[in-house]
């Protein structure tokens, strides 16, 4: 079962929720617009579907309500921050705002983070860089959810990464889990009583599997393009946690509950060429020669990444958001009791 609910009425009960549990007023606005913003474009798995996890995270104390990510090394543009286990939302937004002055001063700018948490939907960090014209490449580790190829254990962590890049008419944003579906897309189908279209992961034999529970059970992924899905990963994982000097998928899983993170915040100032008119038009060409192809079906179309989730928010910006009516009394649950 599903509600409709208006993004003004979802930023002030999330607002309330997390004053109420100890943020200031700025910071639980931001992270009330973060999950708000999520769920507009679409992605309830990793907007107000994410707040009761959050909040458990908190009680717990994973996650330090009052914690500042710090810059501890300077290398030119390149820089290495330590989250100090604060709130993934309010990290990540720092520390892509730095990564956004570092390019604005030297073309290309480098945030490397450590110790953090759980930056709910990546692509919003990727939809920040294109917004201030940068272009971008972001990517995080994460606790092992799939087996690296050829063995049934996980290993590898689903490690998203985003690729940005600014347009006029419509900005290009990837956001793409390792893994064939997100575990947050994954939970989506369990809360609907559904079956994954596609095998999206591994029961407890090791067997393939469309059935969400299962996967979630196993927390075993299916690697995207198998094998090299597989490899990707790895690379990713390497990558964030030697520039940022923190953690690895195997240091997260050695844990647990999955925290302090490793994450990379690449930045890159689309200005510096003074080029744009040139760069709308290749942008262009690509889209077009890419949509102009016969569908599939009838109500087929290719799409480049980022036009659904746009689309989604104005849909939603104008009709409400439908979300979990389970999710939706959890939130007020939490708040009111």
């Amino acid at each position: 079962m599903t509600t409709n609910i208006p993004a003004k009425e979802m930023r002030e009960v999330l607002t309330a929720l997390f004053s109420k549990h100890g943020f200031s007023k700025e910071k639980a606005k931001l992270l009330a617009h973060v999950h708000t913003e999520n769920t507009l474009h679409g992605v309830n798995s990793h907007g107000i579907n994410r707040v009761p996890y959050f909040i458990e995270q908190l009680q717990r104390g994973l996650v330090k309500k009052d914690a500042e990510a710090k810059k501890v090394e300077g290398f030119g543009n390149m820089e290495r921050w330590d989250g100090k286990l604060g709130s993934g939302v309010l990290n990540a937004v720092q520390c892509t705002n730095r990564a956004i002055v570092l390019a604005k001063e030297n073309g290309m700018g480098l945030v490397a983070l450590r110790n953090t948490n759980h930056w709910m939907r990546a692509g919003y960090y990727g939809w920040m860089l294109a917004e201030q014209n940068c272009m971008g490449i972001l990517f995080t580790n994460t606790e092992p959810n799939m087996p690296a190829w050829g063995g049934k254990e996980a290993r590898l962590g689903n490690n998203p990464l985003v690729i940005a890049i600014p347009r006029k008419k419509g900005h290009i944003v990837l956001d793409m889990a390792m893994t064939q579906f997100s575990f947050g897309k994954i939970n989506e189908y369990k809360l609907r009583g559904d079956a994954l279209p596609y095998d999206g992961g591994f029961d407890g034999q090791g067997h393939p599997t469309k059935n969400p529970d299962a996967i979630l059970r196993s927390k075993s992924g299916l690697p995207i393009g198998y094998w090299k899905g597989s490899a990707l990963a790895m690379v990713l994982d390497m990558l964030a946690t030697l520039l940022s000097a923190g953690r690895s998928t195997y240091k997260l899983g050695l844990e647990p509950f999955e925290y302090g993170v490793s994450q990379i915040f690449l930045c890159m100032d689309a200005a510096t060429f003074q080029d744009g008119d040139l760069r709308e038009k290749l942008l262009e060409e690509i889209i077009a020669y890419t949509q102009d192809v016969t569908p599939t079906g009838p109500n087929e179309k290719t799409h480049y990444p980022g036009e659904r989730s746009l689309a989604h928010k104005i849909e939603n910006e104008k009709n409400g958001m439908e979300v979990s009516e389970a999710i939706w009394h959890r939130v007020n649950d939490l708040l009111n009791n």
